[in-house]
């Protein structure tokens, strides 16, 4: 019974995955659309695998035999899982570790750790509490219209709290890296995530500076790993278009999330209510 779990649930993940087309509605529609599809098939493989491990190897289910195979996969799944999380918090630990060796000065009233290289970059770098880190060939390169633009764009990271949020997303991303339409819903997440800080930045700077100083640094080569790092040049060439038109275009306003906008994810829980009805 429990390898029927299992395979319906493999079944029903990559399903999902395969409904995705690239949406171009709002910004709000297509984050909840994208966030979905890239969390509820590996959430619905967790609480199945969670499911099985709390049922044990033992007894039946709706009159069918139990056996070890399928709860030797759950575990084995699982164990894998949580090694994958290590290697990434170890991987993001060492960026934060390397970060904090840097150079310390204030700049406009903040703390910024300068990065000796003459690549242009800039970006936070941590979990929940990242640091700015700028490199010296951007405090070089950059006017200080342009630069305040800049740390305009990495407050609004730091405000949604993006490292945080989408280290673990990198987890599950790693996780489930072999669903169907991973890694576009990863580029759509990555996206979304730049375009929402450049809306938090042109409520307080010029959309059009912010965009000339997105253009400067793009051009650089990447620093650092997107999973702990949230950084203003990152992104790919479609990516980068869609900033750029955003920012020349009327600013969107990013609606606040809201607990009903996770509803559909209590779909992903059904697993954990077989377990009353094993013996």
């Amino acid at each position: 019974m429990h390898l029927i779990m299992i395979v319906t649930a493999l079944f029903i993940a990559c399903w999902t995955r395969y409904q995705w087309t690239q949406s171009q509605g709002t910004w709000n529609e297509r984050w909840q659309y994208v966030l979905f599809l890239f969390l509820f098939p590996p959430l619905l493989i967790f609480m199945t695998a969670i499911a099985i491990i709390c049922m044990g190897p033992q007894g039946k289910m709706s009159g069918l035999q139990t056996g070890w195979l399928s709860y030797l996969l759950a575990l084995s799944s699982l164990a894998f899982f949580a090694i994958l999380c290590i290697k990434l918090a170890w991987g993001g630990w060492q960026s934060v570790k390397s970060a904090r060796n840097c150079s310390l000065i204030h700049l406009e009233n903040k703390q910024v750790r300068i990065l000796d290289t003459g690549v242009l970059f800039a970006g936070q770098i941590g979990f929940w509490q990242p640091e700015l880190v700028l490199s010296q060939g951007l405090l070089q390169t950059l006017s200080p219209e342009q630069l305040e633009t800049v740390l305009a764009h990495e407050q609004g990271h730091y405000y949604y709290r993006d490292t945080f949020w989408f280290f673990w997303l990198g987890w599950v991303r790693s996780c489930t890296a072999w669903l169907p339409n991973t890694e576009p819903l990863w580029q759509e997440l990555l996206a979304l995530r730049e375009l929402r800080a450049d809306a938090h930045a042109a409520l307080q700077v010029d959309p059009l500076l912010l965009a000339e100083s997105l253009l400067l640094v793009v051009s650089s080569p990447p620093v650092s790993s997107e999973i702990c790092c949230a950084a203003l040049g990152s992104g790919d060439v479609d990516r980068l278009k869609q900033r750029v038109e955003a920012l020349l275009g009327q600013p969107e306003i990013i609606p606040e999330s809201h607990l009903q906008s996770w509803n559909g994810f209590l779909l992903a829980f059904l697993p954990l209510v077989t377990v009353i009805f094993h013996t």
